[in-house]
């Protein structure tokens, strides 16, 4: 399996490579042209009233875009919706047993069947103590569905690992906007892979980066739309930290959930947010349906910018602020880039 699927992913890597060096433009859906992913920052930018609606009909002279502080020329516009390659990492430990598994199977299944649009493609990967290709990309619904049906919950938590298996995976997706939605209730507690690999990992691509935690004490967050799923605001963030990939980090038993095992929810925060995604703590499993139904909406009604960098790529990290003029609009976009 995992063969195959590294051979498939290194197919699209290699022609967009060889099309870089060709000079040669490469195309993206719906008119939204880039040369390549070394001479365009690409940014998807989620705009949001201060009731958490979002802000439709924007233009690109409305919004602007600095890198390290410093104005940049938006070259690439564009408000339509587009297709999406999304990748959805479910929490399939021994802790998602019963009534939490079978509604995160309705809630995805409505998501599969009537909030996405049919060109887009999508992957799901479980995970417990150890991640599983459940089906690999396909439009096929029924498909998907008929994985959902399969999965059987065991097993401790290894969150980190299958992120950082999911976003590469994402990576390889044909369509331009790629995402990933993580769908857990519980910490990591069996990942050989540290947060601060997975964060530099996400920081080096172009993945929006979703995540549901389930908190059954815990309380939901962020704004309240009239009528509609709600929208997580932005959180401060932490300066981009180091990290190795792949580091090691000593694996602990799964077990009978703990205080330790609930969601961590500011390090889901961490993760999701540096990406332009971000993280919604629900209640209980019954509310997975409204914030999956928020995350497809925000998938369909974002803005599509891009600008030249005006340095080479150095190795460094180089904050990206997305604004628009009114200040009773809330952006989020993605916090910065690795010129890599």
């Amino acid at each position: 399996m995992h063969a195959r699927r590294s051979s498939r992913w290194a197919l699209p890597v290699l022609a967009a490579a060889l099309a870089g060096i060709a000079g040669i433009p490469l195309a993206a859906q719906d008119g939204f042209r880039f040369r390549s992913t070394a001479e365009l920052i690409n940014v998807t930018a989620t705009v949001a009233d201060q009731s958490g609606r979002f802000v439709p009909n924007l233009r690109r002279e409305d919004f602007t875009v600095r890198e390290d502080g410093e104005r940049q020329q938006i070259t690439h516009f564009s408000a339509e919706r587009v297709p999406v390659s999304l990748g959805i990492v479910l929490d399939v430990s021994g802790s998602m047993s019963g009534e939490k598994i079978r509604s995160a199977e309705r809630a995805l299944q409505r998501f599969l069947y009537d909030l996405l649009a049919p060109e887009d493609e999508v992957f799901i990967l479980g995970f417990s103590d150890q991640t599983e290709l459940v089906s690999d990309w396909t439009t096929n619904r029924q498909q998907l569905a008929n994985a959902l049906g399969r999965i059987r919950p065991r097993g401790g938590t290894a969150l980190y690992d299958a992120v950082a298996e999911a976003v590469p995976m994402a990576q390889t997706g044909r369509h331009k906007k790629k995402a990933v939605v993580i769908i857990s209730d519980g910490n990591d507690t069996d990942s050989r892979t540290d947060s601060d690999a997975v964060k530099s990992l996400i920081r080096e691509t172009e993945v929006l980066v979703y995540a549901i935690g389930i908190d059954g004490v815990g309380s939901s967050s962020g704004g309240t739309w009239s009528g509609q799923p709600r929208i997580q605001l932005p959180f401060p963030f932490p300066m981009p930290g180091g990290g190795t990939w792949g580091r090691p980090r000593p694996r602990t038993q799964g077990g009978p959930s703990s205080s330790n095992d609930r969601v961590n929810a500011p390090l889901l925060r961490e993760i999701t947010d540096d990406s332009g995604g971000r993280t919604e703590i629900v209640r209980g499993a019954r509310d997975l349906d409204p914030a999956t139904a928020g995350i497809a909406d925000e998938l369909s009604q974002q803005y599509s910018l891009g600008y030249v960098p005006p340095r080479a790529r150095d190795g460094q990290w180089h904050t990206i602020e997305v604004s628009v003029p009114s200040e009773r609009y809330q952006v989020r976009a993605r916090r910065g880039y690795l010129a890599r």
